[in-house]
């Protein structure tokens, strides 16, 4: 009898709207890009490589091209596909936004039945706004999603499973006329961004009442130790995601957020890499996620960063290597999930 399995997968693509005209072609052209000295044509073939080498039979693909009244992301991202050759060909989006990043799921119709279904779930949808006060100051807060995360049900060869896709709020301090404004704006986005993942987390503990398997993936923008202001506020944004502090029959996993949760002084694993022009060097970090139910866990076979400088397999394939550092500032993440027995 043939395994049950799928292969899901979670990529920012860096300025990938960038990559399109106004009708969703393809500019296979060498202008530049939206990323620092990587043409177009170097973008696009880095990242028919990445995804081919991938193989997902789904991928949420974060920052992809943008819904408006003139663009439509999801004929760009299907032309893609169509270009690249993939099996996972038929997209899939949500609420759209006003930011030319959308979010999406990319997926092999073959394998995978794929529909955006936000539920009522009592925890308010992503399109609507969550009432919270964040500072304890008896006044209440409106938050809202500037990237409403994207809530589907996926019929897969291991039955029904629910998805969030996600893109939470940056942290970092942009604009800032000074470091007492960077340490302001640094706060105002970390507050933000808790908040997100506070309303989040009241979705996942919604879902989990449901009993239905659940994976939550995407680019969370946080980490455990990723800044200073982290301290200020007892916990990171992904400890609230997972759950951390709760019941073990409630929390999400993944492996590289549990390893740098647990061994914070040591190295953990990192899927995004920044130049930092000030300090003329490479800053890496921990954003990218695929979280699991405890429901999941049994089938959960392998999590993957493809990262080219960590990853053995990836290191050792120059051109695949090359690709990674050209199709993006993000490097994809991958599970495997395989019905047990």
């Amino acid at each position: 009898m043939t395994p049950r399995r799928l292969r899901l997968a979670t990529y920012n693509v860096e300025w990938f709207d960038a990559l399109f005209d106004d009708d969703g072609h393809l500019m296979d052209t060498n202008a530049w890009s939206g990323r620092q000295n990587v043409t177009r044509a170097e973008q696009i073939a880095g990242l028919v490589t990445v995804f081919r080498a991938m193989d997902a039979d789904a991928v949420l693909v974060v920052e992809a091209p943008d819904i408006s009244r003139r663009r439509n992301g999801a004929v760009a991202l299907s032309n893609f596909a169509k270009f690249a050759g993939l099996r996972a060909r038929e997209v899939r989006f949500g609420f759209v936004n006003d930011t030319q990043q959308e979010i999406m799921l990319l997926f092999d119709p073959d394998v995978v039945r794929a529909t955006h279904d936000p539920v009522d779930l009592g925890a308010p949808r992503f399109d609507e706004t969550l009432r919270i006060d964040l500072d304890f100051d008896a006044t209440e807060d409106v938050v809202i999603f500037s990237k409403p995360p994207l809530e589907l049900r996926l019929d897969t060869p291991l039955g029904v499973m629910r998805m969030i896709g996600a893109h939470v709020k940056s942290k970092a301090p942009h604009g800032a006329r000074d470091d007492d404004h960077a340490m302001r704006i640094a706060i105002t986005n970390r507050r933000k961004q808790l908040a997100q993942c506070i309303w989040l987390r009241r979705r996942i503990d919604a879902h989990l009442a449901e009993g239905v398997p659940l994976i939550v993936l995407g680019d969370l923008n946080d980490g455990p130790g990723l800044d200073v202001y982290e301290e200020l506020f007892g916990r990171s944004g992904v400890e609230i995601v997972m759950g951390w502090d709760g019941d073990a029959d409630r929390m999400m996993f993944d492996p590289h957020a549990a390893k740098a949760l647990e061994r914070r002084i040591m190295a953990a694993p990192t899927t995004a890499r920044f130049y930092v022009s000030s300090e003329g060097r490479y800053l890496s970090a921990l954003l990218d996620y695929i979280l699991v139910s405890p429901d999941l866990r049994p089938a959960a076979r392998r999590w993957k960063v493809w990262h080219p400088f960590e990853d053995p397999t990836c290191w050792e394939n120059d051109a695949l290597r090359d690709a990674l550092l050209m199709a993006s500032d993000h490097f994809p993440v991958t599970l495997d999930l395989e019905a047990p027995g």
